[in-house]
C-alpha cells in the first residue's frame, strides 16, 4: 500500500490572532488530483500554505508521507508553484536557469549539474512545452509562459506531491491549455496533485475530487463540481455538506512553526 502523501487532522490557522482556518480534516491519497476551491477569502490559499509548511498551524496535526511535519525533512518529494512569478524580478535569469533551480533540493549546493539533473531539467521544459525558449530571459515571456516556467521549476525537482496555487489566474486560454496538458502528463505519471483554483476552466477534466472552502472551513469534499455549483450562494447550506473520508475525533495538538525549504520559492 502506498503511503498517504498528505493527512491533516483538525487543522487551524490564525493570522495576527484572528482565526482564518478552523477544524480542517483533509486526507489526499497517492495519485489523486484534488481541486481546492472556493471564493476569494474562503481560506484556500492559507490552507495550501499550511499544507506546505509555509504557514504554521495553531492546532492540529499534519503528516506528509506518513511523517509529522515537525520531523519531515524529505522536501524533495514536495513541489510548490506559487500564484505569481517572482522569477522575473531581481537578477535577470534565463528560463533554463530558473528551471534548473528546481534541482537544488536534490543536489549539494555549488555542485555542478549531473547528467540526471540535466535530464530532469530538459524533461520539465518539454512537459510545459518551453524547450524552445530555454535560453530566453524569463522577463521576455508572457505571464502565462512565466507561470509554465514556475511549473517546470517544480517539476525539475521530480516531486511526488505537487501543490499549485491558482496557476491559471490571469492566464490566457492558449497558456491555460498548455498548463492543462502539462498537468495531464504529470498526472499520467502517477503524481499526487493539489490544485488551488477559483474556477477550473480547461483543468476540469483532470480533477478527480473537489474540496470546497467556505469561511475557513471545508464546506464540501467529494465528487468534482462545476464552477457554477461551487459559487452558488446556497452552497454552504448543511444539506450540501459531504466528507470524502470518515470523520476524525477532534484533536488540539499544538504544532509549532516548522520552517519549510519551500519558503521563498524554488
Amino acid at each position: 500500500m502506498p503511503v498517504t502523501p498528505l493527512h491533516l487532522t483538525d487543522g487551524a490557522v490564525a493570522i495576527g490572532g484572528r482565526p482564518v482556518l478552523r477544524g480542517i480534516d483533509l486526507r489526499v491519497e497517492s495519485g489523486e488530483f484534488v481541486a481546492l476551491m472556493g471564493a476569494n477569502g474562503s481560506g484556500k490559499t492559507t490552507l495550501v500554505r499550511a499544507l506546505t509548511g509555509l504557514r504554521p498551524l495553531t492546532s492540529g496535526t499534519l503528516e506528509l508521507f506518513g511523517t509529522d511535519l515537525r520531523h519531515f525533512h524529505d522536501w524533495q518529494r514536495v513541489g510548490y508553484v506559487p500564484q505569481r512569478l517572482g522569477a522575473a524580478t531581481g537578477v535577470p535569469a534565463s528560463v533554463w536557469e530558473v528551471v534548473a533551480s528546481g534541482r537544488l533540493t536534490r543536489r549539494r549546493l555549488l555542485r555542478p549539474l549531473s547528467r540526471a539533473d540535466r535530464t530532469a531539467i530538459k524533461d520539465a521544459l518539454e512537459v510545459v512545452d518551453l524547450a524552445d525558449r530555454a535560453r530566453d530571459g524569463v522577463s521576455q515571456l508572457s505571464g502565462g509562459q512565466q507561470q509554465r516556467v514556475l511549473i517546470a521549476r517544480a517539476l525539475a525537482g521530480e516531486p511526488e506531491l505537487l501543490f499549485l496555487d491558482e496557476p491559471t489566474a490571469g492566464v490566457d486560454l492558449p497558456n491555460q491549455l498548455a498548463l492543462t496538458a502539462a498537468l495531464g502528463e504529470l498526472a499520467s505519471r502517477g503524481a499526487t496533485i493539489v490544485l488551488v483554483a477559483h474556477e477550473l476552466g480547461p483543468l476540469a477534466g483532470l480533477v478527480g475530487r473537489a474540496v470546497v472552502m467556505r469561511d475557513g472551513r471545508v464546506a464540501y469534499d467529494g465528487a468534482p463540481l462545476a464552477d457554477h455549483q461551487v459559487h452558488d450562494p446556497r452552497f454552504a447550506e448543511p444539506h450540501l455538506h459531504h466528507h470524502h473520508t470518515d470523520g476524525h475525533a477532534l484533536r488540539h495538538d499544538h504544532s509549532p512553526h516548522v520552517s519549510s525549504p519551500l519558503e521563498g520559492g524554488r
